[in-house]
């Protein structure tokens, strides 16, 4: 574990339930990393699934963070005001909460975590996880894609075959796309290749 700490992010997570492990995988990595993390569930994340309940998951999270997950609009509305974090990573974000951005609604926790900390310049880097990322969800995915302070880890056909529209982030680049976001760099967004095939 790295001893040096580097900072406050928020860490938030959608109703993808069947990318939640690696979700929360890849936040252990950022721990390790030194990051401290402040966990937000989305209000979807927090409904019981074959994947396990939502009191599951919100002890997970919180076991892992060593944080009260953020599960309401007034608890992550002062993320940005009070400079509480440098950066927003939702991961997965589903193409509900995809909409919802690119929309700029902010009704839920994690839409509001957005809207709080962008309106701050801190940005906001994005871990899809959806089934119509080539379909209903692309357009909402290019109008981020054009908005400042919106970043992307590397994505990619998660079943070419089964599922021909799902696009889903390699959760493994979070790390690096973070560091890049940080920098105000976007890393190479799409992944090469056939994934899962």
């Amino acid at each position: 574990m790295n001893t040096q700490k580097r900072g406050t992010i928020a860490f938030a997570v959608c109703g993808s339930f069947c990318t939640l492990d690696a979700a929360l995988a890849a936040a252990e990595t950022l721990n390790r990393q030194g990051w401290e993390l402040l966990p937000i569930m989305s209000f979807a994340a927090g409904q019981d699934t074959r994947f396990g309940t939502g009191q599951h998951w919100k002890d997970r999270l919180e076991a892992l963070t060593g944080h009260a997950v953020r599960d309401t609009l007034q608890a992550v509305e002062p993320l940005g005001p009070q400079r509480l974090a440098r950066a927003l990573v939702i991961a997965p974000c589903t193409g509900a909460t995809l909409a919802r951005l690119a929309a700029g609604l902010s009704d839920t926790p994690v839409t509001l975590a957005a809207k709080s900390l962008l309106r701050v310049g801190c940005p906001v880097v994005v871990g899809i996880s959806t089934n119509d990322g080539l379909g209903a969800s692309g357009e909402n995915l290019a109008r981020l894609f054009q908005r400042k302070h919106y970043f992307f880890v590397p994505y990619g056909q998660d079943d070419p075959i089964q599922k021909p529209s799902s696009l889903k982030a390699d959760l493994s680049s979070l790390p690096a796309a973070l560091e890049a976001a940080l920098q105000g760099r976007q890393l190479q967004p799409v992944l090469l290749g056939q994934r899962g095939a």
